[in-house]
C-alpha cells in the first residue's frame, strides 16, 4: 500500500493508463495537485519504478511520463476502483 496509498498517486497511475503523457498534460488532468504536490508525487512513482521518465532534447525542454511495466500491472485494480467509485458516487 506504501506505494499507492497517497491521494495523489493512483490519479497520476490511472491517467498514465492509456499511455504516455507530457508532464504539464498529465498536471492538467489532475485538478487540485499542486506543482510541488505532483512533483513529489512523480518522483516517488519514479523512485518505486512505477512510472518512468523520459526527456527530449528539444527547446523547450519536453519530458514525457508513462507506466513501467510494474505500474502497468496495476491496471486491473485502478480500473476496478474507477468502477467501484463510479458506483458508490455516480454524481462525482
Amino acid at each position: 500500500m506504501h506505494l499507492i496509498g497517497t491521494k495523489w498517486k493512483p490519479l497520476v497511475l490511472f491517467h498514465l493508463l492509456d499511455g504516455a503523457l507530457r508532464s504539464g498534460v498529465l498536471q492538467k488532468k489532475i485538478p487540485g495537485i499542486s506543482n510541488k504536490m505532483f512533483t513529489q508525487t512523480i518522483r516517488e512513482l519514479e523512485k518505486d519504478k512505477l512510472v518512468s521518465r523520459k526527456v527530449y532534447p528539444v527547446v523547450p525542454p519536453k519530458v514525457e511520463y508513462k507506466l513501467t511495466s510494474k505500474g502497468a500491472s496495476l491496471e486491473n485494480i485502478l480500473r476496478s476502483l474507477d468502477s467501484w467509485g463510479k458506483k458508490v458516487y455516480p454524481s462525482t
